[in-house]
């Protein structure tokens, strides 16, 4: 089994991980990440993998998730709502309709945040869903980029 990757002070298994490059990863809550607190702290180099794995991330979900749009969000310190300090994108397909004002979103994804720390203890493992869930899902995910 490979080794587990770090999302912030979680460790995140490999079968969760559906496209990786040398700089970042995508794992099945689709999110691009690095193992970087900051936006400001990534490297040109990071930066620059991080954005083209999203748009690859982001081109193979929408047509997967047969969806119109896709929205891009990072929460860049915690007053900007981040919850885990660790540079990560949210890769987010759209459909017509799928929020009365397009930019409900953006309180749909700070709602989640604030649920995700609530749920967080930084003493134990979160276990949100089951690793076959996940598994199965990276493996469907997995296969676009084949």
């Amino acid at each position: 089994m490979e080794a587990p990757y770090k999302f912030g002070p979680y460790k995140i298994d490999a079968r969760e991980v559906f496209h990786a490059t040398p700089l970042s990863y995508a794992m099945v809550n689709l999110r691009p990440l690095l193992p970087v607190k900051r936006f400001a702290d990534l490297s040109s180099d990071e930066t620059s993998d991080l954005w083209v794995t999203a748009k690859e991330v982001g081109a193979r979900l929408e047509q997967y998730h047969k969806a119109s749009s896709l929205t891009f969000a990072i929460q860049d310190g915690p007053e900007a709502g981040q919850t885990v300090p660790h540079v990560h994108i949210h890769v987010i397909p759209r459909k017509k309709g799928d929020f009365e004002k397009n930019d409900e979103i953006y309180d749909a994804i700070d709602v989640k945040e604030k649920e995700l720390k609530d749920k967080l203890d930084l003493d134990i493992e979160r276990k949100d869903r089951s690793m076959e869930e996940m598994a199965h899902e990276a493996n469907e995910y997995r296969a676009l980029f084949s």
